[in-house]
């Protein structure tokens, strides 16, 4: 079986995409390292709070049901 083909072109496509992406991230990492202590504190209580919530939301789901709001 020869290398490439639909897998090839996916490597592709995400090598492309990484290379797009690294100015991004490298800016996003940039800017948190700047960031002063409690701000860094303040972001990460919000994730939690979201996380939280978001698992929060998946337990009542499948409570509920497939297809219900009940």
């Amino acid at each position: 079986m020869a290398a490439g083909g639909a897998r090839g072109n996916r490597l592709a496509r995400g090598r492309s995409a990484v290379r797009r992406a690294w100015p991004l991230v490298l800016m996003a990492w940039e800017r948190w390292q700047a960031l002063p202590d409690e701000d860094k504190e303040r972001y990460r209580r919000q994730a939690r709070e979201y996380a939280q919530r978001g698992r929060k939301a998946a337990v009542e789901a499948r409570r509920r049901g497939p297809g219900g709001r009940h």
